[in-house]
């Protein structure tokens, strides 16, 4: 293997792992708010890598010129969808996630 194969490896099990976090994410975490930014911060970033590993793969071909255009508009609206997503759920009412206090026992 090249060094061109290892720097896409590398890129793509680095937004592999993101994205696979992202899911942990969405099925472990208490609420809307808390999902939404665990989506919106490692699916940004899992997204972003994975689309480099492409873009350093392709080189400089039409796609490959075409794919930091994708990243931009990733970073433009994967944020934005989860700022509004959370904005509409706080409108409707939607509670936030508070701890429970533990139970004393009485001695």
């Amino acid at each position: 293997m090249n060094l061109k194969e290892w720097i896409v490896l590398a890129l793509a099990l680095g937004g592999t792992a993101f994205i696979v976090l992202a899911a942990v994410g969405l099925l472990r975490l208490p609420d809307l708010y808390c999902r939404a930014h665990a989506l919106g911060k490692a699916m940004t970033l899992g997204l972003i890598l994975l689309l480099l590993a492409l873009w350093v793969e392709l080189g400089v071909t039409h796609a490959g010129l075409v794919l930091p255009l994708a990243v931009l508009f990733q970073l433009l609206t994967i944020p934005v969808g989860g700022h509004l997503l959370c904005r509409l759920a706080k409108r409707r009412g939607l509670p936030q996630w508070r701890p429970e206090e533990e139970k004393r026992s009485q001695p």
